[in-house]
C-alpha cells in the first residue's frame, strides 16, 4: 500500500466528528497527516497546521471537511498547493471550487474518506 501525505481541512479535535474519525483511520493506515485547523496547535499528539498556505512539499489528498462557505475562499490556496486529489466528503461538496480545480488540473471526487479507507479504495 502506497502511504501519501493527506491535509485534512477542517480538522477537529471532537471525537465526534468525522473530521476527527478519519485523522485516527488514515493514521492507524500509515499516511503522514497534516491537520489544518485555524485555533488548534495539536489533534492526538499530531501538529496542526493554522492556515493551508503554510503546507510545503508534495501532498497527494486534500479530504475536505468543511463546507462551501469556506473552501471557496481557499481556491488560490489549494491550486499552489497543488494535491494529486482533492476528496469533498458528504455536506463539503463545492461544485464551482471543484470545477476550478479541476481546470488547474487537480482531479476532485465526491466521496467519503471514511468508506474508502474503509474499502481499500483510498
Amino acid at each position: 500500500m502506497n502511504k501519501e501525505t493527506v491535509v485534512i481541512i477542517g480538522a477537529s479535535n471532537n471525537p465526534e466528528r468525522y473530521s476527527h474519525r478519519a485523522l485516527l483511520l488514515l493514521r492507524k493506515h500509515g499516511h503522514k497527516i497534516v491537520p489544518v485547523h485555524p485555533k488548534l496547535a495539536e489533534i492526538e499528539g499530531i501538529p496542526v497546521v493554522a492556515d493551508l498556505g503554510l503546507i510545503s512539499g508534495p501532498v497527494d489528498t486534500v479530504t475536505m471537511y468543511v463546507g462551501a462557505a469556506i473552501s471557496s475562499g481557499l481556491q488560490e490556496k489549494l491550486i499552489a498547493l497543488k494535491p494529486r486529489r482533492i476528496i469533498f466528503n458528504p455536506g463539503a461538496e463545492n461544485a464551482s471550487l471543484a470545477d476550478a480545480l479541476q481546470k488547474a488540473g487537480i482531479a476532485c471526487e465526491e466521496a467519503c474518506t471514511l468508506v474508502l479507507l474503509n474499502t481499500g479504495q483510498f
